[in-house]
């Protein structure tokens, strides 16, 4: 309890500072409602919510309403949309953790035997790191917690990587072809529900904020770079893999089940 109260204590301290975090409760109960973009109060207006009785801040107090009016076109997020963007990031930091370790245990053998590879293979590598990096930085600044099976992701993707290399070129481009296909899709179904959110939104009247608006430009960027490896896996033989049914079924599968236990996990 005396660690609530000092991070109580701490919040109030720093009520001018602006909020970003859409994801985060705060830490105490405020008097008004939290919007998903917020501006910096002022000093006036701070002082007149702490000295009623000062004539300066009852005249902050009267004009707070028309200062402060652009607000409350912002919608506050239900508890529902929080968790679905909880667990969107952490998903999606999973999902690009996996595709690092895949690509990094693919590459030696490849390239040991296909060195027209590397640059493929490179180029694929750093677009998945620059992913993970950007999730990570959401994760963080949103304070969303990471799936808990973190360790057994790594394993498995480390190990898809490298069995699928160890059976050649093709089979490892149809482990390409198969993880693409269910990551484009379901960044394509994040992009829709956020999509549909803000119409609802728009609908009744509330503005969308940039945090969000953003988001949904960052996840749009992903799946169509996401989209581009699931082209070059196709235009280097992942079709010809055998057998291309059961290899890219087994994935598949496995992609979609692994996404499923991350969202709630």
């Amino acid at each position: 309890m005396s660690s609530y109260r000092s991070l109580a204590r701490i919040a109030q301290q720093q009520v001018q500072l602006p909020i970003h975090d859409f994801l985060v409760p705060a830490l105490y109960q405020q008097p008004t409602r939290r919007f998903l973009s917020t501006t910096a109060k002022s000093t006036a207006a701070v002082t007149s919510a702490t000295s009623p009785s000062s004539p300066s801040s009852r005249s902050s107090s009267s004009s707070a309403p028309t200062s402060n009016s652009p607000r409350s076109k912002r919608k506050p997020l239900t508890q529902e949309q929080r968790d679905f963007l909880s667990s969107a990031l952490r998903v999606n930091q999973a999902g690009e953790l996996a595709a690092t370790l895949i690509y990094t245990a693919q590459t030696p053998l490849l390239v040991n035997a296909h060195p027209h590879l590397r640059p493929l293979m490179a180029h694929m590598y750093d677009q998945e790191a620059g992913h993970l990096k950007t999730f990570n930085s959401l994760i963080s600044k949103h304070r969303v917690r990471p799936t808990a099976l973190y360790p057994l992701w790594s394993i498995m993707a480390t190990g898809l990587g490298w069995s699928t290399a160890l059976m050649g070129r093709e089979a490892a481009m149809a482990c390409t072809e198969a993880v693409e296909t269910e990551i484009g899709g379901h960044y394509n179904n994040q992009i829709r529900v956020l999509l549909e959110m803000f119409e609802q939104w728009e609908a009744e009247g509330y503005e969308v904020g940039d945090e969000l608006r953003d988001l949904v430009a960052t996840l749009r960027r992903i799946r169509d770079e996401e989209l581009e490896h699931l082209d070059h896996a196709v235009e280097h033989d992942a079709k010809k893999a055998e057998p291309h049914w059961l290899l890219t079924g087994v994935i598949r599968a496995g992609c979609r089940g692994a996404i499923w236990v991350s969202e709630r996990v």
